[in-house]
């Protein structure tokens, strides 16, 4: 799978991914760190690319758009410190690498984590 890390996460998360066998790379390398989120979800799905994040604006934005990709991996935890949060981006991705692949929001933290099909459907 090849990771996006978007530019509210460190780019040193960058290392620990590939280290873990992963293709990953921070949306600063590849971007313009001032675009909204909008148009960095044009990139990664244009790229194949799974969203990695702390924000909550990508889920919002793929649920307004009914869009059914890319996937979209958030943490949702106070310390972000690479160390901390690698392990738990590492455990979603493999537990949950059917759903991404497919497309998906996967919101996780220490203790849990909840899945979303893309696209959301409206009711």
């Amino acid at each position: 799978m090849k990771l996006l890390v978007d530019m509210n996460l460190s780019p040193n998360l960058v290392t620990l991914l590939c280290t873990a066998g992963h293709e990953a790379v921070h949306w600063s390398s590849v971007g313009d760190p001032r675009v909204e989120d909008s148009e960095i979800l044009i990139w990664a799905r244009a790229n194949k690319h799974i969203v990695l994040t702390h924000d909550l604006d990508f889920g919002a934005i793929l649920a307004a758009t009914s869009t059914d990709s890319p996937s979209v991996l958030q943490v949702r935890t106070q310390n972000v410190a690479p160390q901390h949060i690698a392990p738990i981006f590492l455990s979603a991705l493999e537990q949950y690498k059917d759903s991404l692949e497919k497309g998906a929001i996967v919101t996780c933290d220490e203790w849990s984590v909840r899945v979303r099909i893309l696209p959301i459907q409206r009711d």
